[in-house]
């Protein structure tokens, strides 16, 4: 059976009808009876059993002898990894990025863990003084800067504590304060960081500055990104629970899902954002 879809292109109709058990099954995530795919995606279980059949044979599903519960299969997970590896967050960064500097009216950018640390890749202009302090390839401070905190309190890598010791390490020098002591005042930061699910600097880095930056996770859980904005002290809104927080973690979140996070519905260590601020 042929159906109209996007215009005047033609699908195969079972093919989409077939589709909606596969979408009940991911959705629930565990084995399910026939009786209850049949009824999540609205159709007879007879009919629904003649998709489940072609289903097995193809090896998107299978199905429990003892049980008779049918759950995706090991072509199914094939499907979703080759897809999972092809997303690239910088690609599908663009639109959320647009849509964040128009809602908070502010420069935003995206950055990734590159070989010196935490780099900008991508830029979008709100049209400020701001963008005189972002431009592509700048790697930031990890102890001082809102996109390198982020880093700092989210990313795993051995590389980056080597890195984050050496540059404490200069600012006790430079300060001429005990190391000690800066470690501890950067891991009540980081502390503060992980409570709100993003980081904050206000005017550390770049006097008269204010920024935010918040975590990017992939389908492991594994942080990928972070999404910063910055703006002018007196401009820029730096509560923890303002509109450009909420904003921030919204956008992250959207692009964090576009990369497949929270789709496997396990525990992958990533903090939960369920806070006001979040």
């Amino acid at each position: 059976m042929v159906s109209k879809v996007a215009g005047d292109r033609q699908g195969i109709q079972s093919i989409e009808v077939g589709f909606r058990l596969l979408n009940v099954m991911a959705a629930t995530n565990r084995p399910m009876m026939l009786r209850d795919i049949a009824k999540g995606a609205g159709m007879p279980a007879a009919k629904a059993h003649r998709y489940m059949v072609s289903f097995l044979r193809i090896g998107i599903v299978e199905q429990d002898p003892a049980s008779g519960r049918y759950d995706l299969g090991a072509y199914a997970l094939q499907l979703g990894l080759s897809g999972l590896g092809r997303l690239d967050p910088v690609r599908l960064s663009g639109p959320i990025l647009e849509a964040l500097c128009e809602e908070i009216h502010e420069t935003v950018a995206l950055a990734v863990w590159g070989t010196r640390g935490a780099t900008i890749v991508r830029i979008v202009d709100a049209g400020s003084p701001v963008t005189i302090t972002l431009r592509h390839g700048t790697v930031l401070s990890l102890s001082k800067s809102a996109t390198g905190r982020a880093f700092a309190a989210f990313f795993r890598s051995p590389f980056l504590k080597k890195l984050l010791d050496e540059e404490l390490h200069e600012t006790a020098e430079s300060s001429k304060t005990a190391i000690t002591t800066i470690r501890r005042q950067l891991e009540k930061t980081l502390t503060e960081i992980r409570e709100y699910g993003l980081s904050r600097a206000t005017g550390s880095l770049t006097p008269g500055i204010n920024g935010f930056s918040a975590p990017v996770y992939d389908h492991t859980g594994s942080m990928v990104a972070s999404i910063t904005a910055l703006g002018s002290v007196g401009e820029f809104d730096a509560e923890w629970d303002g509109p450009v927080a909420k904003a921030m973690l919204g956008a992250a979140d959207a692009l964090s899902r576009r990369l497949g996070y929270g789709s496997t519905g396990e525990d992958t260590g990533a903090p939960e954002r369920n806070r006001t601020a979040t």
